[in-house]
């Protein structure tokens, strides 16, 4: 078990659940390297996505766009927030593996979080080769996030760390429940999703159970001082998810693009959509506080 979980008074919780997802994985995990076809040929009109999940989606550019450049545009799209996943996939392993530094390995939270860590390696690889089959280059965060995140991944502990964990897979699985069922979306990335969605799901429990055990007994003052860093750590993760240079590889003028998509209304709703059940998870655990409320207001999360 977790040092910090173990302070807590926690401990049968936390064992428990982790016990139970532990099962869950020896009934259902996958192996995308063996279950995905990655020679089937890319049918060149599906998209990426669900348009409806497209940064430009029900703007005047969209309407200008031709159904070539929409299906491109998707592509690059997905391939952004995919290598925005990796990026914090690798983050999240080097958090967990800290937070079970010197734990007792005999334990089921122990073993669950090397099975998670497990995982992320596997769906990092897999979004990996999925870009490479879209001819998608890496689209890394800028420069800023990518220092963020490298210090987010040195200091988070506890329920800072697990609630940013979190927030990136919550936002994520939302998207990706409606592209596994897009019939007009690529079959790799159908495929893709529903593995992700498949194991993630394990992952979020997980994350929220070790919430819950960190936050046992606190202080408010570190409450409200882990919900503002989550919501901080949350503007990070959702502004990096789709790079500028996807207007380019599709032709678009970029500048006209990005301010079409930050004004689009269609598209703050769809954030909103997919960060709702994050929202009311934070809100129940108390990390919904009145100055992280107004980060996730100004980030159309709320």
């Amino acid at each position: 078990m977790s040092v910090l979980t173990a302070r807590t008074g926690t401990e049968g919780d936390a064992q428990e659940v982790a016990d139970r997802l532990l099962r869950s994985a020896a009934r259902q995990s996958h192996d995308p390297a063996t279950e995905i076809d990655w020679d089937a040929p890319l049918d060149p009109g599906l998209f990426g996505l669900n348009p409806p999940w497209s940064s430009l989606y029900a703007t005047p550019l969209w309407e200008e766009m031709t159904p070539a450049q929409r299906v491109t545009l998707t592509r690059h799209e997905v391939g952004s927030i995919m290598s925005t996943g990796i990026w914090f996939e690798m983050i999240l392993q080097q958090m967990v593996l800290r937070d079970q530094y010197a734990a007792d390995p005999t334990t089921p939270e122990f073993r669950f979080a090397l099975t998670e860590i497990a995982d992320e390696c596997r769906h990092s690889i897999m979004f990996a080769r999925a870009c490479e089959k879209m001819g998608v280059p890496p689209y890394l965060p800028s420069r800023a996030a990518l220092q963020l995140g490298r210090g987010l991944k040195s200091v988070a502990t506890g329920e800072t760390a697990y609630a940013a964990i979190l927030v990136a897979e919550e936002v994520l699985d939302v998207m990706q429940r409606d592209w596994m069922r897009g019939e007009d979306v690529v079959h790799l990335v159908r495929e893709t999703s529903r593995i992700h969605v498949v194991e993630e799901s394990r992952h979020m429990k997980f994350a929220r159970q070790e919430i819950r055990a960190h936050l046992a007994g606190v202080s408010d003052r570190r409450r409200r001082a882990s919900a503002l860093v989550i919501a901080i750590a949350a503007g990070v993760i959702v502004t990096s998810m789709v790079n500028p240079g996807v207007y380019a590889a599709a032709g678009l003028d970029p500048v006209r693009a990005q301010r079409e998509a930050a004004a689009s209304e269609h598209r703050r709703t769809m954030l909103r959509t997919s960060s709702a059940h994050l929202m009311r998870f934070l809100s129940e655990v108390g990390l919904l506080t009145p100055s992280a409320a107004r980060v996730y207001r100004r980030l159309h999360m709320l």
